[in-house]
């Protein structure tokens, strides 16, 4: 039984002891400077649900606070609070979940020995006027660095055509918020890229790399020249042509200029019968006789002249030597190896020569020249980079694709091809694919910004750049068109729908909501307003039974503002009103006693005008001094229109004008002989 026991006590204490959370180890600590002090342990995972609580004590003053995470969050946490170098902390991490609490060792932590700042910022690669092979750097030293604390640096530097960077390191004591560095030791007119990181004495945290930088250094005299030449056996008017071949000198700067070319050429055994030439050829010709020739070559540009190149061109009828007795190629990392043996120790520089496999006529002869070796490897660099095109660009994709590079300017073969792309004011990046690629999609790009790209094809001797081009990605893509344009013809397709199906149920306030109703001016009810205190109003005058019937007018007469709009509204109420009262009388000149004249109206048939007498009336009769004042517009407005004229009811007595029914456009008009100032005598 006790044997049991003893047996088992470990194990339940094993099971125990696995519910509790792991101890935080490998803890490390970064103060980054003027920011936050971070601290990280392991292990970074946990299955079940952990808090962590981080405790900071300062070292002298054995001040504390705390920070909190939790394993969701990671195992890391960051105190926020300012701190100054040269402080030491004691850092301690607890790990707790339900079943109990683990503490981590006790750590230690010099803030001078963990500080990391921010990257320097270079500000400009120039060369300095009158230096060669030398570009300086300038840059502002981080902004957040600690004051007066000395910062080491290191430089990194590599050409443009290359993928190789080179370092140099230096001090500085960081009291100066501008610094300077002199790159020295570098190609001339040759095109550099430069970066800088630094970090604080002492520290074992360096900051980031800044932003790369070029600079080109000062262009000098070419460095010289290596000549060959191509024999030819055909001649021209008894001479033989011999071809010249002229390139750079090994070492030379890519971007070296070069205006032309000075060539002195004699017979071996007449030095005085020299001949010069001056051309921009790198593959001029030269007619010789069939004597031995020396040839001199010098470069030039705007600095002066390279070292003169020599080269010897044999006899026509000269035994060339013969000592290489084998020869064989093979492909060694896709580099061509060419290995060859001779017994003639004495010959030490070699020239090798290889024409480009290609389907079409003769191309150029490709050399170079050997020198203390029997094994060459083809390490010219291509002599063009790629053709690049931009297609599918988008809001932040785009595809670039570039062209295989023609074998006879290959030099050799593509190891790889490098993409480099930059926004406009902005940091470049690249992306390095192997050369059986011949596109690639640029992701994560900024919307409606502007790019250059460019394509570099390297070999084993290094890379050449293509042509770069511009593109300017989208604002907004097909896809967000399409969206916007689904949402707004959904948007107006459902509006249509509700509004067919409201129509549908309710037709009557659709229609009255779209074709809303007019009141018409004829059914009025205004004459059921005033009745006979309406007609009260109104004050007729006395007709003149003196007038001729025949040319009975009305009178001019005045009215109150709002006399004109309430006979407009109903005036064929009015005319019923006054009709009643005097039946039979319908065309007859109810206000008659002055000469005027009717005027037809061209929308209405032609009905003779007749004066007749109507009788005093009383009260009931229309206001002198209200008619006589009366324009004759209002005048035309008391006029019954529709009544027939003449003793024979020549228009129709009662048949309504139809085009007076609604409007008050289509009357009589008439027209007082009477001067104004007779009128106003009257009134």
């Amino acid at each position: 039984m006790w044997a049991w026991t003893l047996w088992m006590l470990p194990l339940l204490c094993r099971f125990g002891l696995a519910d509790l959370p792991a101890k935080p180890e490998n803890i490390s600590c970064v103060f980054y400077y003027t920011k936050n002090f971070t601290c990280t342990w392991s292990p970074e995972k946990e299955a079940n649900s952990i808090s962590y609580t981080v405790r900071r004590t300062l070292c002298y003053v054995r001040e504390n606070d705390t920070c909190n995470s939790t394993s969701k969050a990671g195992s890391s946490c960051s105190f926020y609070s300012s701190l100054t170098p040269p402080d030491i902390y004691i850092i301690q991490v607890e790990a707790k979940n339900a079943y109990g609490i683990i503490k981590s060792d006790i750590t230690y932590w010099d803030l001078t020995t963990i500080t990391k700042i921010e990257p320097p910022k270079i500000s400009s690669v120039k060369p300095v006027l009158g230096l060669k092979q030398m570009v300086q750097i300038k840059w502002t030293q981080p902004v957040l660095a600690p004051k007066s604390s000395t910062l080491n640096y290191t430089l990194r530097f590599r050409a443009v055509n290359s993928t190789h960077w080179m370092e140099v390191n230096f001090t500085r004591s960081g009291k100066n918020e501008e610094e300077a560095y002199n790159l020295t030791g570098l190609q001339a007119f040759t095109e550099y890229v430069v970066a800088l990181q630094c970090v604080v004495h002492k520290s074992r945290f360096w900051s980031g790399w800044s932003q790369e930088k070029m600079g080109v250094t000062v262009e000098e005299a070419p460095h010289g020249l290596d000549l060959w030449r191509v024999l030819r056996s055909d001649k021209v008017d008894g001479k033989r042509p011999v071809q010249l071949l002229l390139k750079k000198a090994k070492g030379a700067p890519v971007l070296e200029k070069v205006l032309g070319y000075k060539i002195q050429y004699f017979p071996e055994n007449n030095s005085n019968l020299r001949e010069t030439m001056n051309t921009t050829n790198q593959q001029p010709e030269l007619y010789l006789g069939n004597q031995t020739y020396w040839v001199h070559v010098r470069s030039y540009n705007s600095l002066g002249e390279s070292p003169e190149a020599t080269l010897r061109i044999p006899a026509i009828d000269e035994k060339l030597f013969h000592c290489i007795e084998a020869m064989h190629t093979c492909l060694t990392q896709d580099q061509l190896v060419v290995e060859w043996q001779s017994s003639a120790l004495e010959v030490d520089t070699w020239m090798v020569e290889w024409v480009p496999d290609v389907d079409s006529k003769p191309s150029a002869i490709s050399w170079e020249s050997v020198s203390h070796a029997r094994n060459w490897t083809i390490q010219q660099v291509p002599s063009e980079g790629p053709e690049t095109k931009v297609e599918n660009i988008g809001v932040r994709t785009v595809t670039i694709t570039w062209k295989e590079i023609p074998k006879r300017h290959r030099n050799g073969f593509i190891n790889n091809y490098t993409i480099f792309y930059q926004a406009e004011d902005g940091k470049e990046f690249s992306k390095t694919v192997n050369s059986s690629i011949l596109q690639y999609d640029l992701e994560s790009l900024t919307r409606k910004t502007s790019y250059t790209v460019q394509v570099m094809a390297s070999t084993s001797a290094g890379g050449i750049n293509g042509t770069g081009i511009n593109f300017k990605t989208l604002s907004i893509s097909v896809f967000e068109i399409f969206l916007v344009t689904s949402l707004v013809g959904g948007g107006l397709l459902i509006l249509i729908i509700l509004t067919v199906v409201y129509g549908i149920k309710k037709p009557n306030k659709l229609k009255h909501l779209c074709w809303p109703d007019v009141p018409n001016p004829a059914e009025s009810s205004i004459a059921t307003w005033c009745g006979d205190d309406f007609k009260g109003k109104l004050n007729l005058k006395e007709f003149d039974d003196s007038v001729n019937r025949e040319d009975g007018i009305l009178k001019p007469c005045y009215s109150p503002n709002d006399f004109i709009d309430k006979l407009v509204v109903n005036f064929e109420n009015f005319l019923e009103v006054v009709s009643a009262e005097n039946p039979g009388k319908g065309c007859e000149n109810i206000l008659g006693g002055e000469k005027n004249e009717y005027v037809a109206s061209p929308n209405r048939p032609y009905c003779p005008t007749v004066s007749t007498e109507i009788p005093p009336r009383g009260p009931q009769c229309l206001s002198s001094g209200m008619l006589e004042g009366t324009c004759p517009e209002t005048r035309e407005r008391l006029l019954p229109p529709t009544q027939g004229c003449g003793p024979d009811h020549l228009c129709e007595e009662g048949a309504p004008n139809p085009y007076l029914k609604n409007s008050v456009t289509t009357r009589e008009f008439l027209v007082s002989e009477k001067l104004p100032e007779q009128i106003h005598r009257e009134v």
